[in-house]
């Protein structure tokens, strides 16, 4: 637990928003950053702060950025691997964490309702990469991707700053928000998987 709020001690540090930064558009390109918990996390620690609104603003701007950036650079990795005869590594690790059925319902989603799916697909855990994928396949420009995914991105780092905000609200020391925050981001991320595993037993 102090780890986390170490990580993520971004009011009034000078390293802390670059860290916030930097991890949150990691995590974009490496799935193994939990990026939701961290930008809680970071949520609840600047609503301890002296100035909480300022700090909140500050954590949802560096999320919100850190994040459209480091999807960019995934787009662009991909429409690289899209483009070239034996396509890329970015492109192969795209395609394995994307499971088929959820690239068919990606692809629906964006013949039926375009890159607002984007929005969607960043809020909804293990989303992301299919609709990413799926614009990838059907060859959707990089600018017409970014327009969708920007929205995206601020809606992401909202909904997971709220979920900071809440916890912060709720008790009276910062770690125990951290935790309560963490505890739900985690629940949220490992939803679709634990609903995979039951699924069969009904």
């Amino acid at each position: 637990m102090t780890l986390w709020l170490e990580a993520t001690q971004g009011a009034r540090q000078a390293v802390g928003y670059p860290a916030l930064f930097v991890l949150v558009a990691l995590g974009a390109l490496v799935p193994v950053i939990p990026t939701g918990a961290l930008v809680s996390s970071a949520a609840v620690v600047a609503f301890h702060q002296p100035t909480p609104a300022i700090d909140l603003l500050l954590v949802f701007g560096v999320s919100a950025l850190a994040a459209f950036l480091g999807d960019m650079a995934l787009y662009w990795l991909g429409l690289s691997g899209v483009r070239s005869r034996g396509g890329s590594r970015w492109l192969g690790r795209l395609r394995d964490r994307a499971a088929p059925d959820r690239l068919e319902r990606a692809r629906h989603g964006l013949d039926e309702h375009g890159v607002l799916v984007l929005v969607v697909s960043r809020l909804v855990p293990a989303g992301r990469i299919p609709v990413m994928l799926a614009c990838l396949l059907a060859g959707l420009p990089m600018r017409r991707f970014a327009r969708g995914d920007g929205p995206a991105c601020l809606a992401w780092a909202g909904t997971y700053g709220l979920i900071g905000i809440l916890g912060g609200s709720l008790f009276a020391r910062p770690w125990e928000g951290v935790a309560v925050a963490v505890g739900v981001t985690l629940l949220i991320s490992a939803a679709p998987a634990l609903w995979r595993r039951l699924r069969p037993l009904r």
